[in-house]
């Protein structure tokens, strides 16, 4: 029977056993099919019959309840290419919704992300440095914006928010974001108090991570890195025998500070001779001209260039990349190593050459189980992974969770 936390973001919440035994059993079941409903929006009653161990009788009820609930539909599948009788889809219902958040440090991006994985509106605000109160201010006015435009029965479960920085799994709290300057940030109780919606908090690349592990590269892997390069860094998530390594506090997973380099110089964070130095998206848009893109249109511009100084500028950076993956693949040994952001960028403007870089530099043994992939979800990454913080509670237990109108 699938175990209703596999997957879970950084601060799924842990909740106390009460009740019988019947309800217990009752509300792990519901978690177990509303989350591969969720994580496959295609699956059909026999497959969550197989998935789960469960009896088809017992799914059925399930099904009904989770649908009851208002937290999954059934359609009928396409029968043109099956023998016998057809088994319901089985799909998250499209009003159930989250808000993601993404503070960088030019711009907030909110989203309206549904149940599912889909991001279906999102709104960038550009903001240069935002400060938390800048940033809770301009959430509070685009979650109204957004609510304006959902559905009349679209529902919210609450806001996620992926931080570029170290965030206290226990209560949201944002310990040190050197990038946006934020030290001991209360952003998730703030959030609450500005919006009335449930709100958490925790690190953007180890969202980031576990949504790529879930919909993108990562699916069906166990031991997965991912490294992340945004315009506040670089940054990492870590999944080991297909769960999140999160550290005592939450905060694992900062390759981005890791040593990379001999050069002077320290690091936003003030590290010494950190990934960082070396490797900094501000560096390819002074290489390509331009002081600012989103995602999208850096890496349109850097795969398009064939300028020679954009050129030495990606091998320039490949080659302080390498060093600090053959750290991390004699370190943890992962299936597949997962690029995001710029970093995804920089590893499909030169194909192969990260990693003969690596092969170069780490054991043969471990490279040789590993492979390279760029993130598949492309610049809804952060944002899925942060509705993913948003939908944890609602996941772990269906019947429990109530959803705001919209």
């Amino acid at each position: 029977m699938a175990a209703p936390g596999d997957g879970a973001p950084d601060t799924a919440s842990v909740v106390p056993r009460r009740g019988n035994s019947n309800d217990l059993v009752r509300r792990h079941n519901l978690s177990a099919v509303l989350r591969l409903a969720h994580h496959d929006p295609s699956v059909s009653r026999s497959q969550l019959t197989k998935q789960t161990g469960l009896n088809r009788s017992t799914i059925a009820a399930l099904v009904g309840e989770l649908a009851e609930l208002g937290l999954v539909v059934e359609s009928d599948p396409d029968g043109s290419r099956q023998v016998g009788r057809p088994s319901p889809i089985v799909a998250p219902h499209p009003g159930v919704l989250a808000i993601a958040v993404n503070p960088e440090v030019d711009s907030v991006t909110i989203a309206l992300v549904g149940l599912g994985g889909r991001v279906l509106r999102r709104i960038r605000r550009e903001a240069t440095m935002p400060t938390v109160v800048d940033t809770v201010s301009i959430v509070a006015d685009a979650v109204v914006e957004l609510r304006a435009d959902a559905e009349r029965s679209a529902r919210l479960v609450g806001i996620g928010v992926a931080v570029p920085g170290l965030v206290r799994a226990s209560d949201g709290v944002v310990r040190f974001a050197p990038h946006l300057g934020w030290t001991d940030a209360p952003l998730a109780r703030l959030l609450v108090d500005a919006t009335g919606l449930p709100a958490a908090a925790a690190n953007d690349a180890g969202l980031g991570a576990n949504a790529e592990h879930i919909f993108g590269a990562g699916r069906g892997h166990s031991d997965m890195i991912y490294l992340n390069g945004g315009a506040s860094g670089i940054g990492g998530g870590i999944i080991a025998g297909g769960r999140p390594i999160r550290g005592a506090g939450g905060y694992a997973g900062e390759f981005g500070h890791t040593l990379a380099t001999s050069r002077d110089g320290r690091d936003a964070s003030g590290a010494p001779g950190s990934l960082e130095l070396e490797v900094r998206r501000s560096l390819l848009l002074d290489v390509l001209g331009i002081t600012t893109a989103d995602a999208d249109e850096l890496d349109a511009r850097l795969l398009g260039s064939d300028a020679p100084a954009v050129r030495v500028e990606v091998e320039r950076q490949l080659a302080f990349l390498g060093v600090a993956l053959r750290n991390v693949i004699d370190i943890l040994n992962p299936q597949l190593v997962v690029l995001g952001g710029f970093l995804g960028s920089l590893h499909a403007a030169a194909p192969g050459r990260l990693e003969a870089l690596v092969a170069d530099q780490a054991l043969a043994v471990p490279f040789d189980e590993v492979r390279f992939s760029r993130a598949e979800l492309g610049s809804d990454l952060v944002l899925v992974g942060a509705a993913e913080l948003a939908f944890a509670p609602l996941l772990d237990n269906p019947a429990g969770v109530e959803t705001v109108p919209a």
